[in-house]
């Protein structure tokens, strides 16, 4: 088990002043070590002066929003992992959504509660370090490299898909992540909360459509006819289900 306690390094990203030092000094009065950045220069610096556990990068911002610098950052090999949390604003849902495909892992929107952005801080540097802590593994299955299902393979190095024809498919990061915890529990009914819960620490809410998103954009690049999917398939009332015979190989 994963022991947190306060031993996390935020770097937060945020062209507002005002709201950078009220975070960082909320955040340190709670024990966490915090470093700031106004803009990209400042975010490339301080990456190369102390890699932090967590990034909290805004949206919003002049020259270079968040959404392209969370699309960078993952271009880059040793930030593929470092978890990012957006903040983005209430009204915003497709930069949600963006932000999500281009590698955040979570997101909070303005105007937020402080208490509930810590909790998702811990939240994403747990799982972050589960993983971590042993890489070679997938669920219980060591040293896999590939998951075939039906007719595809999941190639977990490059983290995308290979059909029956040798033909490689690009995957964005959420969408690898959700179809390899989907894999995981395949022939299992996920609910969507089950699903958020593994995708970003905590439930689904009344209007959230990132899971629903997710489930869409891997239909298309895995069903024959994305409006009427035979693997992964909608349960009324309960949730989704990949039907798939799975394979796991070296």
């Amino acid at each position: 088990m994963i022991e947190l306690a306060n031993d996390i390094d935020v770097l937060v990203v945020d062209d507002d002043d005002a709201i950078r030092d009220l975070l960082c000094d909320f955040l340190t009065d709670h024990g966490l070590r915090t470093a700031q950045a106004a803009h990209h220069a400042q975010l490339w610096q301080a990456l190369q002066n102390k890699l932090p556990d967590v990034i909290i990068l805004d949206i919003n911002m002049p020259q270079r929003n968040g959404i392209d610098l969370c699309r960078e950052l993952r271009d880059h090999a040793q930030y593929q992992h470092l978890p990012i949390i957006m903040l983005t604003a209430r009204s915003s849902a497709l930069d949600t959504i963006v932000g999500l495909e281009t590698g955040a892992d979570d997101y909070v929107s303005k105007p937020f509660e402080p208490l509930e952005l810590l909790s998702r801080i811990r939240s994403v540097v747990r799982r972050s370090r589960m993983r971590q802590d042993d890489p070679t593994k997938v669920g219980d299955k060591a040293h896999v490299r590939y998951i075939q299902f039906n007719q595809w393979q999941l190639d977990i190095l490059n983290r995308c898909l290979i059909d029956q024809h040798h033909t490689t498919i690009a995957l964005s990061n959420a969408e690898f992540k959700f179809l390899h915890f989907m894999l995981l529990n395949a022939n299992r009914i996920l609910s969507r909360d089950q699903l958020m819960e593994a995708m970003h620490g905590r439930e689904a809410g009344p209007f959230d459509r990132s899971i629903d998103l997710q489930i869409s954009r891997l239909r298309q690049k895995l069903e024959l006819d994305a409006k009427q999917p035979t693997m992964i398939k909608t349960l009324r009332n309960e949730g989704y289900l990949l039907t798939a015979d799975v394979k796991w190989l070296p």
